[in-house]
């Protein structure tokens, strides 16, 4: 049955809620550069998913990053970007397939063409750039992710989303802003500046979505 306004996802206990400043501060940087939630990317509906929005304990950006750092090579940057869009995919494949939350199923279907958009991109500028992308792999942390949600059951799969969006965000939106203020291939470079503000988007409509929470 799908979620109402007003109601709350249900897992069997009451959630914990924790503060999430690195969101905040994603979505205070989205502010600042204009972005909306009502643009290209597209928007879901008014009504808002309620559940509780929060990072992986003990999960910043930089633990996301392999050694701590943002590439700046443009193997290594593919890599990332190529996995990070594969989990975005395949995570909000797994969220259609159970969720009741018509909403939220919105926002995943968003996040398959965004991302579906975001490889072809960076696919285009390597090519012009006569880079070679890697194979698509994804890393230890995004398989646990993964894995997580195809063993979820329809009541307690919304939250698991929206806990690891969350996290995949804040490593994208890292990911992305480094590389296109120092990477090292200007085609590159201009991909992964008009990949942020998209990320932000994303970042906004997560955030407005556990408002309510």
């Amino acid at each position: 049955m799908p979620l109402t306004s007003g109601s709350r996802i249900s897992t069997g206990k009451d959630p914990i809620m924790k503060t999430f400043p690195v969101l905040t501060m994603a979505v205070a940087l989205a502010a600042c550069g204009g972005t909306e939630t009502t643009d290209n990317a597209g928007s879901v509906t008014d009504s808002t998913v309620q559940t509780p929005m929060t990072a992986d304990a003990g999960t910043t950006n930089s633990d996301n990053m392999t050694d701590g750092t943002v590439p700046t090579d443009a193997n290594g940057y593919l890599a990332m970007a190529g996995s990070g869009d594969m989990w975005e995919i395949e995570s909000s494949k797994a969220l259609i397939a159970k969720s009741q939350n018509a909403d939220l199923k919105k926002f995943a279907q968003m996040m398959i063409d965004n991302h579906t958009q975001s490889t072809e991109k960076l696919k285009a500028a390597a090519k012009s750039a006569n880079v070679t992308p890697p194979a698509p792999k994804l890393d230890a942390e995004q398989q646990r992710m993964l894995d997580e949600l195809r063993t979820a059951d329809a009541n307690s799969i919304d939250m698991i989303y929206m806990r690891h969006q969350a996290t995949a965000h804040q490593k994208a939106l890292a990911l992305h802003q480094g590389f296109a203020a120092n990477g090292d291939n200007d085609a590159l470079k201009k991909a992964a500046g008009e990949i942020v503000p998209v990320v932000e988007r994303h970042i906004a409509e997560l955030s407005r979505m556990s408002a309510s929470s």
